[in-house]
């Protein structure tokens, strides 16, 4: 299918800094450009880490208070965050402010996976890598939200085209398909339960559709036949052997 990698909704101009860019020129390109966060990069492009303005605001949430008992600082400095902390709070360049090792794709993830990435650790944006591990993008969760404003047009030619003719070796027509809001209905007879199933599934991996409904039906249940009890063909054995 062809709209769900990253490398089709990635933004390819990077805003990046490297490991010896100064603090305030971190601090500059963040306002300069309204982003709230940037990959640092070695020489090779490969992205070493990332600083988002929360690392830029350690400085002055780590101030020590005046009024703190001394042997209460020195006690906290032992645990690891607030080693951390205090590091961050004195940094001068990105390589030292920014956070590591980076969480990051690669351009040909799709974009269920770097949604998921996010969700998992709570990153607003991840740097996009090449096959070699060079930076060549960076996706927000902005750019993922794009896939919903597709048309339920582009949507039900996608299924058509995609899952039902290319993918289900199946005639246009065979299958009927609406899309109203992204929720796409599914309509018709196929051979196979297996095969329902497999439609349905496909569909659901389409970028912005929302939901399926379910009307298919089949005529051979085939979900308790055992692999060596029947000769295998056609694309729901394909994807029956990878269950």
């Amino acid at each position: 299918m062809k709209h769900n990698k990253i490398g089709s909704v990635m933004t390819p101009d990077v805003v990046r800094a490297t490991y010896g860019t100064p603090f305030k020129e971190v601090a500059r390109l963040l306002a300069d450009h309204r982003i709230s966060g940037l990959p640092v990069v070695d020489d090779d492009e490969k992205v070493i880490g990332v600083i988002s303005e929360t690392d830029l605001m350690v400085r002055q949430a780590e101030t020590p208070d005046p009024h703190e008992h001394k042997r209460h600082l020195r006690l906290a400095e032992l645990t690891h965050s607030t080693r951390r902390q205090t590091a961050k709070a004195k940094a001068r360049t990105a390589g030292q402010l920014m956070t590591e090792p980076a969480i990051t794709v690669h351009a040909d993830d799709t974009i269920v996976e770097a949604a998921r990435t996010m969700a998992k650790r709570r990153v607003e944006r991840l740097p996009v890598l090449d096959a070699e591990d060079r930076l060549v993008g960076i996706v927000t969760r902005r750019d993922l939200l794009q896939v919903f404003l597709r048309t339920d047009d582009d949507i039900r030619r996608e299924v058509i085209e995609e899952v039902l003719v290319r993918a289900m070796w199946l005639e246009p027509g065979t299958i009927q398909v609406s899309v109203a809001e992204g929720v796409v209905t599914l309509e018709g007879s196929m051979e196979r339960k297996s095969e329902t199933e497999i439609a349905v599934s496909m569909t659901r991996q389409i970028d912005g559709v929302v939901a399926v409904v379910d009307q298919l039906t089949h005529r051979l249940d085939d979900s308790r036949v055992k692999p060596d009890d029947q000769a295998m063909h056609g694309i729901a054995d394909e994807w029956l052997r990878r269950m």
